[in-house]
């Protein structure tokens, strides 16, 4: 576990997303869960040593296998925002692992088996406050990579939770994305925040050059679709983007197949959300 400011923590030791919590005289406000629920035991182990109230509160930054699978094994009450909470209602009640390629990280843990969701119990639209100690702890909607994505924002300590608006050294996540409200999202971040301490969903803390880095990406991947449409093109040369995508991130042997499965699910999802709409796919979270 990573301090970054009295009784702010982050952890990556867990398959899926970059975990963060804020321990408080009242409680801990947790961010994100592993998918895995053995993880999610010791994780919980983890956080008995913090020095903190009994109060116990789960953050999900949306609505994503890897940040949600895990939530009901915290065994706490969730926040989210209304987008997220809507996504759970458009749900199975259970989730069934059956092999799926989306180049997600809970597919590459062992055992899930069926996993009953936890839906928000509390959800906001635009902003919402947590007020637990001298200093707020501030929830933001920024839509982009999901409907539903927020920020969670600390002024006092100068800390701030971004989700999956920028993920380090890794293809994005478009299944689910709105690219223009993407880059308004990173717009926002950059001018901002710039004295805050960053810490992405995927990654870590980052720096600046790494959100420029991803919206000079995001910007890539919007203008390449804007010209095939433009051209009048069929869905099916989508095609035609996905190789020099894949070609264009540094990917580790290990995660080569992982990596273009994610950029090849998240384009076919993409045009088919975008292009070709249906009302059971508006509201979809990847």
């Amino acid at each position: 576990m990573q301090a970054l400011a009295n009784q702010v923590y982050i952890e990556e030791q867990y398959p899926g997303v970059t975990l963060g919590v804020i321990a408080l005289p009242h409680g801990l406000i947790q961010i994100d869960a592993p998918p895995s629920p053995e993880d999610g035991r010791s994780w919980r182990a983890a956080l008995l040593n913090l020095n903190s109230g009994v109060e116990r509160l789960l953050i999900n930054l949306d609505g994503h296998p890897d940040r949600t699978l895990g939530a009901r094994a915290m065994d706490c009450t969730i926040v989210a925002h209304e987008k997220t909470a809507e996504t759970f209602r458009n749900r199975p009640n259970t989730f069934k692992a059956q092999g799926d390629e989306t180049g997600s990280d809970w597919e590459s843990v062992v055992g899930l088996g069926s996993i009953r969701w936890a839906p928000p119990e509390i959800s906001f639209t635009g902003r919402m406050s947590i007020e637990w100690s001298n200093f707020p702890v501030y929830l933001e909607h920024h839509p982009g990579p999901t409907p539903g994505a927020c920020w969670v924002i600390l002024p006092e300590p100068k800390i701030i939770f971004i989700g999956d608006l920028v993920v380090k050294n890794q293809p994005p996540f478009l299944a689910s994305s709105n690219l223009p409200l993407w880059l308004k999202s990173l717009d926002a971040l950059m001018a901002g925040y710039q004295e805050f301490t960053i810490v992405c969903g995927r990654g870590g803390v980052i720096t600046l050059s790494n959100v420029e880095a991803q919206r000079e990406k995001i910007a890539s991947i919007q203008e390449q679709i804007k010209n095939l449409t433009q051209n009048k093109a069929a869905t099916v040369t989508v095609e035609s983007l996905i190789a020099p995508l894949i070609a264009s991130y540094k990917m580790p042997a290990e995660r080569q197949r992982q990596y273009s499965q994610r950029i090849t699910h998240g384009l076919h999802h993409y045009f088919t959300r975008h292009y070709h709409p249906t009302a059971s796919n508006e509201n979809e979270e990847e």
